[in-house]
């Protein structure tokens, strides 16, 4: 993998998870997966090979340059292991195989959550407390708390605009016209499209759907909006002011996805996500797909 700051590290046999560990996905880019011995290995860009412990992982993630055989597939569904397709660093999330064997407890709690008004109110509120810590969101409605978010964000940007001296005409995005946007505007929508693709990758390894959303509705991810919400502030607003006035004007993709993934690294997003997930959703650690 590439040098430089990374969200995942090389894969090496010292780096694999050991049997007694559950990690939620690992990600792979540039190399080929296949079957040894009715096991997968990986065999990377500098012909190193790999054995992978599937029956450990919840998910791989594969990132650009990477292939993989039907019998790896195979395997992988047999030890309950999904498989993702995504960008860099999985900064885009493109495709994941669902599994026909797939332990879905995490995504029948998240499903009757989502099904009881009351309980789905409450987990709301649980996201909503994440950014108004000294506010009684008690009695609250769902309508009344977006009300309160909306001016919240409004006023963020106006904040950040004053704090980076960044001139600020609001939050405009025309799908598929990306680039008649102003420069801020441009580092948000990129931003955040980013934080979509890693949080897709994440919610899919820990056995989720990006489709059972608490706020947002009407549209294809809502539960990722959702989380995406809690990390806006740092990964993606500051982030797109700060940039915008180091930019002077011209637009630099190279530099907005180095600035995004260190400050991704430097929260720690992967980590994070998973307690964050189980706290808002009241259902104690995700506990991933196999019990």
């Amino acid at each position: 993998m590439a040098t430089g700051q990374r969200l995942f590290v090389k894969v090496t046999r010292d780096s694999l998870p050991q049997v007694k560990d559950k990690y939620p996905f690992l990600y792979l880019e540039r190399g080929r997966l296949e079957i040894d011995d009715s096991s997968i290995k990986w065999i990377d860009s500098e012909n190193n090979v790999v054995p992978l412990p599937v029956a450990t992982l919840n998910a791989l993630l594969l990132g650009p340059g990477t292939s993989i055989t039907h019998d790896a597939v195979k395997t992988a569904t047999a030890a309950n292991c999904s498989v993702c397709w995504v960008g860099e660093d999985s900064l885009l999330f493109y495709a994941a195989g669902f599994l026909p064997t797939a332990d879905t407890r995490n995504l029948k709690q998240q499903i009757e959550l989502a099904a009881d008004p009351k309980k789905s109110v409450e987990v709301a509120r649980r996201m909503f407390s994440r950014r108004f810590p000294d506010a009684d969101l008690d009695g609250k409605s769902l309508k009344e708390m977006m009300g309160m978010e909306g001016h919240r964000v409004r006023a963020l940007y106006q904040a950040k605009a004053e704090e980076y001296q960044v001139g600020w005409k609001g939050r405009k995005f025309v799908p598929g016209k990306f680039e008649t946007s102003d420069v801020t505007n441009q580092i948000m929508t990129a931003s955040n499209a980013a934080l979509y693709g890693i949080l897709c990758s994440a919610v899919h390894s820990m056995g989720y759907s990006p489709h059972v959303g608490f706020i947002h509705s009407g549209s294809p991810l809502p539960f990722i909006y959702d989380l995406a919400d809690l990390y806006k502030e740092h990964l993606c607003i500051d982030l797109a002011f700060m940039l915008t006035r180091e930019m002077a004007g011209r637009y630099n993709k190279h530099k907005v996805s180095e600035s995004f993934r260190a400050r991704v690294i430097e929260m720690d997003l992967l980590s994070k996500l998973v307690d964050d997930v189980a706290e808002v959703l009241g259902v104690g650690r995700a506990s991933g797909r196999r019990k």
